[in-house]
């Protein structure tokens, strides 16, 4: 019969990365962690841990169960939480993924206010836009933009009706003139986000029933977000981005939208997990808060008022 110990004594070497470390996190000699993973992998008569002298790594089949042990230890401290009285307060460890910029300029103050009401709630927050692998990063769930491309991943609709805005600080606008077409953004510094090794330089805009495109081009790209976001605020160029990522700029007066008259291209955020028993009460909580702040943001989108 497999151990609770010995499951979290696994989960914790995966998110460590080595043996010392979990031992470390768990107050246990690393010869006794070494012998709760042995006698796991005896158990479930598999490897879990491609092992050397100087590395540990989770094997092909350990990346496919600690999805499961995750999910049998967070289910277990849910019903823990039951039995100890069935309290109103939400608590736990919520381990959440979210891009650079959102997670920076929206996220942070939101994951503040949601702390405020449920302070037993703690938070393991990594930020970053590359689509974070759920099978293998600490983390339970991620908000991202688009729907996912594993399809056996769940994702659940936080900003739906969410789009892409052009935009441009004042002081650029003053400088170089506001482009009145698609065709006229060759003609400005466009600011570009790259992503996967790839930039994106072909901007995509909907005009009524027909679609219209530009390849644009500039002199700074980045792979991270809110890096983009920050040139287009000191007036280095255009900026074609989330609403709910430059929303507060807009509002501040820092940044401006630019053809208004055009839809920008659909960037829906969803919250994303591996496996719906992942699906806790901190979990649906969080989606709801998000859910309801987003909804704010875009009562606002320019395509929307």
């Amino acid at each position: 019969m497999l151990r609770l110990d010995d499951l979290a004594t696994f989960v914790h070497t995966a998110d460590a990365g080595s043996l010392s470390g979990a031992a470390r996190q768990l107050n246990l000699s690393p010869a006794v962690a070494s012998a709760a993973l042995k006698r796991l992998e005896t158990q479930l008569q598999t490897r879990l841990f491609a092992r050397s002298t100087r590395s540990l790594r989770l094997t092909p089949e350990g990346e496919a169960y600690l999805v499961h042990a995750r999910a049998a230890l967070a289910s277990l401290r849910e019903g823990q939480q039951q039995l100890a009285g069935g309290r109103a307060q939400i608590s736990g460890v919520l381990q959440l993924s979210a891009p650079s910029d959102f997670g920076r300029n929206a996220l942070l103050p939101w994951l503040d206010e949601l702390q405020c009401e449920h302070p037993l709630l703690s938070l393991r927050l990594l930020l970053g836009d590359r689509n974070s692998d759920l099978f293998r990063q600490p983390v339970d769930i991620a908000l991202r933009y688009g729907a996912p491309e594993d399809s056996s991943l769940v994702a659940l609709p936080v900003a739906a009706e969410n789009r892409r805005v052009l935009c441009a600080a004042p002081a650029y606008l003053a400088r170089r003139g506001e482009p009145q077409s698609v065709a006229q953004l060759q003609e400005h510094n466009c600011l570009l986000y790259m992503l996967g090794g790839r930039a994106h330089d072909h901007w995509r805009f909907r005009d009524g029933p027909h679609e219209v495109g530009q390849k644009v081009g500039g002199d700074r790209v980045s792979d991270d977000a809110d890096v983009v976001r920050r040139w287009a605020v000191a007036g280095a160029g255009l900026v074609y981005k989330s609403w709910l990522d430059v929303a507060g700029d807009v509002q501040a007066g820092r940044l401006r939208v630019l053809l208004p008259g055009l839809l920008g291209e659909p960037a829906p955020l969803n919250l994303i997990c591996a496996h719906r028993a992942q699906l806790s009460k901190p979990v649906h909580l969080l989606r709801e808060f998000v859910q309801g702040r987003c909804a704010q943001l875009l009562k606002r989108a320019p395509w929307l008022t």
